[in-house]
């Protein structure tokens, strides 16, 4: 069991508020999953300023953000987050900045890369981490936030939801792929590297392989849902949208609730009692296998 919650922004009044308000849903989740739990904010200038690259890791041992930018040379800039380090540079593209903290660390697991994307996760409960990450303070056009109670895998930062492992995408699960083992298997003869045994990174790899082959979101999930077995929902984002999905049977809750300011998902409906103007909101349920898109 785990708790999923995401919220895209449409009024940019709301924009300053994005933290609040998913702090308020990521709360409701808390006790789907004590394990860990994870957010991906996109647009929070405190972490990730505008016009930069952008690459989210976990913390490397003892080096301090000063540290870490300082090792990767240039006019980069880190901040550490809990858990986590944001490492961003206005010039260095976001590969050419991934690669060169992958030079500086060896070791270290990159947990997002983006223009304007900032991955926090850890172990810990997830009203700790909210304060730890100063979420409550966070800006931006949209997030999604994650808590884990392990099922498939050990409990670790590594295995903390989002997932993200392509340019601007991260994805969410609650449940399990019964086929993960074939599918990472069939990953990894085609030269893809995986960061945990979580059966979900195996999903976002998945898609990411789909979207790297010239697929678009939408295609890509209709794959993963004909490829994988299990039960799931998943709620998957790019820079500028917002999808779900649910397996065949749908045993996983999910519910969205929609207004002309915002879009928004969540495991149980009472992640959404704090948005203004939930009382007026479209609600519904996803169908099963059917793939729900929205754009901002």
């Amino acid at each position: 069991m785990c708790g999923i919650a995401g919220l895209q922004v449409r009024d940019p009044s709301l924009e300053p508020r994005l933290g609040e308000l998913l702090t308020g849903m990521l709360h409701q989740a808390a006790e789907r999953g004590p394990d860990s739990a994870g957010v991906a904010l996109y647009g929070d200038a405190r972490l990730t300023p505008p016009g930069h690259s952008a690459v989210s890791l976990l913390a490397p041992g003892d080096a301090s953000a000063a540290e870490i930018a300082a090792l990767v040379g240039g006019d980069t800039a880190a901040v550490t987050v809990s858990q986590s380090v944001v490492v961003h540079s206005p010039s260095l593209p976001v590969a050419d900045l991934e690669r060169a903290l992958r030079g500086a660390f060896p070791t270290a697991v990159v947990t997002g890369r983006g223009t304007d994307l900032a991955v926090l996760k850890g172990v810990g409960h997830p009203d700790v981490l909210a304060e730890e990450f100063g979420l409550r303070a966070a800006t931006g056009r949209q997030g999604i936030a994650h808590t884990r109670m392990a099922t498939e895998s050990a409990v670790t930062p590594e295995g903390a939801h989002p997932f993200s492992v392509d340019e601007n995408v991260c994805l969410v699960h609650n449940g399990s792929f019964a086929n993960h083992a074939t599918v990472r298997r069939e990953l990894r003869a085609e030269g893809i590297a995986f960061d945990s045994e979580n059966d979900s990174e195996v999903g976002a790899r998945f898609v990411a392989a789909q979207l790297a082959a010239g697929h678009d979101l939408e295609k890509a999930l209709r794959l993963l849902c004909e490829r994988f077995d299990g039960f799931y929902t998943l709620l998957v984002t790019t820079g500028d949208t917002f999808a779900v999905v649910r397996d065949a049977i749908a045993c996983k809750p999910a519910v969205v609730a929609e207004t002309d300011a915002w879009v928004a998902m969540a495991s149980e409906y009472r992640y959404f009692a704090h948005l203004p103007g939930i009382e007026s909101a479209r609600i519904f349920e996803p169908e099963p296998e059917e793939v729900y898109t929205w754009q901002r």
